[in-house]
């Protein structure tokens, strides 16, 4: 990205095993050591606690994953929920006429943040109390896992796929859509399954670049199409 908008920088991973490390991270976030952070599971609702602000998305999700400095301030957003909101403002997803939220993880609280009032939404998880405090916070109606939803767009927001597991083909043999987050070195058995049903498709792979590009935008204020860095990508 930073080849793309002509801007030099590097990006580093650091490991951060516990809120002491978090908090010496943000110390150099706010010093301007870090133009920005990117956090992963398991401390992004730290990282919401710990913030001065967040985004609304990100308060109502309950979970940061990308950080920045507003002046003196740590600035907390979620491009989880970002990315949703934008994808399900696009015709990609128009034929829908509801949403199933698969997961009960902060994936699935994110897309039910980006989800609009209003609109009939159904949350499956292994684990029904975890979908009914989800439900309870953030809206929704819970239903039995490998329930089918007729019209549905699928938002697979658990690890299922990842390594070749299928989800029920009820579920996306009737729906309308799919957002399927995992992501791996060949297409999920749900992608595959919605690109021969020829339905509006997002994978996993272009949800981590339009993550990818939300932060990059936070940080740095320049804006990078999400095809052109796959397309350099592929070269790569």
């Amino acid at each position: 990205m930073l080849e793309l908008s002509g801007l030099e920088g590097e990006y580093q991973k650091v490991r951060v095993a516990d809120e002491q490390a978090l908090q010496v991270e943000l110390s150099r976030l706010r010093a301007g050591d870090r133009d920005g952070l990117n956090i992963t599971m398991p401390l992004k609702t730290l990282a919401a606690r710990l913030a001065d602000s967040v985004s609304p998305l990100a308060g109502r999700a309950g979970s940061v994953n990308t950080l920045m400095r507003l002046g003196s301030d740590i600035y907390g957003e979620s491009t989880d929920a970002a990315v949703f909101k934008e994808l399900l403002s696009t015709d990609r997803f128009e034929k829908r006429t509801s949403i199933l939220v698969l997961g009960t993880g902060g994936a699935a609280a994110a897309a039910l943040a980006a989800i609009g009032d209003g609109e009939p939404t159904y949350v499956a998880g292994r684990r029904p109390h975890r979908a009914a405090e989800l439900t309870d916070r953030l809206g929704g109606e819970v239903i039995s896992w490998g329930t089918a939803v007729a019209g549905a767009l699928v938002i697979n927001s658990t690890p299922l796929g990842m390594n070749g597991e299928d989800l029920s083909s009820d579920l996306v043999g009737v729906a309308t859509g799919v957002i399927d987050l995992p992501y791996g070195d060949s297409a999920t058995p749900a992608v595959k399954s919605a690109r021969r049903m020829g339905i509006g498709l997002v994978d996993g792979h272009e949800f981590l670049l339009r993550q990818a590009v939300a932060a990059f935008r936070l940080w740095t204020g320049h804006d990078i199409d999400h095809r052109e860095l796959a397309n350099r990508l592929r070269k790569v």
